[in-house]
C-alpha cells in the first residue's frame, strides 16, 4: 500500500506540473500583448490613423489567439497541422504589430512559448528560429553587409535557437518518458492484481495440500503402527489357534498377542501425539533397528541379520524416522507375503547419503507395478524428506528394497 501510495502521488506531482505548464502557455500571449498595446496607444508620436490601424492589428492578433489557442481543446492544441497553421499565422502577427511598434517585441516573445507545442520536436525548433529571425530582424533590422553584423546576427539567432530549443527536446523526451513510466505503473499494479488473486489462489491450495500431507502422514502412521501391530496380533492368534495343543505352545503366542496389543496401543497414543517411534526414543537409528529385527525375528521366527557400516550419524529426527519406518514396512511385508528363511537388514553410513537395504530370499514379487498402500505409503515417507526407494524383485528369487535419503545431521548435545 505505502508503494502504491508513493507512486499515486508522483502522479499527482506530474499532473499539477503539466497543469501549471499548460496554463502559463495561455496566459502568457496576454501577458504580453495588453502592456504594449497600453503603451502603444498611449503613445504621443503617432497619429489617430496609426493607433487606430495598430489596434485593429491588435484586436486581430487577439481573435487569433483566442480561437487558435486560448479556447481551443488540449486535444486540437496536441495535433500537429492546426498548431502549425495557427503559429504561422503567429509569426506574421508579430510581424505586422513590430512594423509599426517595436514595443510589441515583448508579444513575439510569445513564440518561443508557443513553439513547445509544436510537434514533431524538429518543428518546434523551427518555430523557434522562425520566432529570433522575426524578433531580431524586426527590432534590429536586417544586418550590414559586413563580417561582424552578419556574424553577430547570425550568432544571436543560433544561440536563441540551440539554447530554447534544447529546452523543447528536453520536454519533448521528457514527457515520452512520464507516458511510458504511468503505462508501466499502470501494467505493474495490473500485475500486482493479479498476483493478489494468485496469491490468494495458491494459499488456498497450499491449504488444501496441507490437509492432504496431514490425512496421508495419520495414514501412514496408522498403517505403520496400529495396521501392522494389528496384523502381528493376528497372526500370533492364528498360530495359537493351530498350536492349541500343547497349552505351553499356545500361551507363547498369546503372550506375544497381547505384547504386540499393548505395544500397538502406545503406538496409537503416541500418532496421536506425533511423537517419534517408541523404539527412537532415547536411542539412535541403529539401536532402534536391532530392537525391531529382534522383536521381528521373535514373532516370526525367521533368521534375520542386521548390519551397520560406516560411521554412526546422528541423523535428523525425521531422516531416522522414516528410515525406521521404512524397514519396519519392509520387514512385515517379508513376514506376510515372501515366505522368505533368511532376511539381510543393512543400515549404510555414506559420504552425503543413508541407505537402508532389505533383502529377502522368499518367493518374489509377482508383480512390481501393483503396489499396496504399505510400499506407496514407504515411498511417500522417504520422499517427503528428499529420498528415493528402489525395489528389485524376480519371481522365486526373493525381494531387495532399497531407502536412499540425504545425510541431514543433527549437532550432538
Amino acid at each position: 500500500m505505502a508503494g502504491r501510495r508513493g507512486r499515486l502521488q508522483c502522479g499527482d506531482t506530474t499532473t499539477n506540473w503539466e497543469w501549471w505548464w499548460e496554463a502559463l502557455l495561455i496566459f502568457v500571449p496576454w501577458i504580453l500583448l495588453i502592456p504594449p498595446t497600453v503603451v502603444s496607444q498611449m503613445s504621443s508620436d503617432q497619429s489617430w490613423t496609426n493607433r487606430a490601424g495598430t489596434l485593429a492589428l491588435v484586436v486581430l492578433a487577439a481573435s487569433w489567439v483566442l480561437a487558435g489557442h486560448t479556447l481551443a481543446s488540449r486535444e486540437r492544441r496536441a495535433r500537429a497541422a492546426p498548431m502549425a497553421v495557427y503559429f504561422v499565422g503567429l509569426l506574421a502577427l508579430f510581424v505586422a504589430l513590430m512594423s509599426r511598434d517595436e514595443i510589441f517585441v515583448l508579444f513575439a516573445i510569445t513564440g518561443f512559448f508557443h513553439a513547445y507545442q509544436l510537434r514533431p520536436w524538429p518543428v518546434g525548433v523551427a518555430g523557434v528560429f522562425g520566432t529570433s529571425v522575426v524578433l531580431n530582424t524586426m527590432a534590429m533590422g536586417f544586418p550590414e553587409a559586413k563580417a561582424q553584423s552578419i556574424g553577430t546576427y547570425v550568432g544571436v539567432i543560433a544561440i536563441q535557437t540551440a539554447a530554447i530549443g534544447v529546452g523543447i527536446v528536453f520536454a519533448v523526451k521528457g514527457a515520452e518518458h512520464d507516458r511510458q513510466r504511468e503505462e508501466m505503473v499502470a501494467r505493474l499494479e495490473a500485475a500486482l492484481e493479479e498476483n493478489a488473486g494468485l496469491h490468494a489462489q495458491l494459499l488456498t491450495q497450499a491449504r488444501e495440500a496441507g490437509v492432504l500431507d496431514e490425512r496421508q502422514r495419520m495414514a501412514r502412521e496408522i498403517h505403520d503402527t496400529l495396521a501392522q501391530g494389528l496384523t502381528g496380533i493376528v497372526t500370533q492368534v492364528q498360530a495359537a489357534q493351530r498350536g492349541w495343543e500343547p497349552p505351553d505352545q499356545a500361551r507363547q503366542h498369546l503372550d506375544r498377542a497381547l505384547e504386540l496389543a499393548r505395544h500397538s496401543l502406545t503406538e496409537a497414543r503416541r500418532s496421536v501425539q506425533a511423537l517419534r517411534p517408541r523404539e527412537l526414543d532415547g536411542a539412535h537409528l541403529p539401536d532402534a533397528l536391532d530392537d525391531l529385527a529382534q522383536q521381528w525375528a521373535e514373532g516370526t521366527g525367521v533368521t534375520l541379520s542386521v548390519g551397520v557400516t560406516g560411521d554412526r550419524l546422528p541423523l535428523s529426527p525425521a531422516i531416522e524416522v522414516a528410515l525406521f519406518r521404512a524397514a519396519q514396512e519392509a520387514l512385515t511385508n517379508v513376514a506376510k507375503h515372501a515366505q522368505a528363511s533368511r532376511v539381510g537388514l543393512t543400515l549404510s553410513y555414506l559420504d552425503d547419503v543413508v541407505l537402508l537395504d532389505v533383502r529377502d530370499d522368499g518367493k518374489g514379487m509377482q508383480d512390481r507395478g501393483q503396489a499396496g498402500f504399505g510400499l506407496n505409503s514407504m515411498r511417500q515417507r522417504i520422499r517427503s524428506v528428499g529420498g528415493t526407494v528402489d525395489i528389485e524383485s524376480e519371481p522365486g528369487e526373493g525381494t531387495a528394497i532399497s531407502a536412499s535419503v540425504p545425510a541431514i545431521t543433527v549437532e550432538q548435545k
